[in-house]
């Protein structure tokens, strides 16, 4: 198995961690939303970009930047759906400044 390659994060979450208003944090399960897929959904579906600009700006191809997405969007709608919370940490990534 090939390594990842280090994803261009120029976003840092505000937040690490979303949870449901019912129930306890100990109680609910969970759903880890990795960094890159962060900042994938946002550039998608915050900033209107195409998944080649995309791939582009994380330095990674388009067929990643498509996985990471469809990863993304199973997570959330999971964590919905089913009433968990979502943690952000992880993921191959570098933050940088955003220019």
């Amino acid at each position: 198995m090939r390594p990842k390659k280090t994803r261009l994060i120029r976003s840092k979450p505000k937040e690490r961690l979303f949870k449901p208003v019912c129930g306890s944090l100990k109680d609910l399960k969970e759903v880890v939303l990795s960094l890159d897929e962060l900042e994938v959904l946002r550039l998608s579906s915050l900033d209107s970009l195409d998944q080649n600009k995309i791939s582009k700006r994380i330095n990674v191809h388009r067929s990643t930047v498509s996985r990471i997405l469809n990863s993304a969007h199973y997570k959330i709608a999971d964590a919905l759906v089913n009433i968990k919370k979502i943690k952000i940490e992880g993921g191959s990534c570098k933050i940088i400044e955003e220019t």
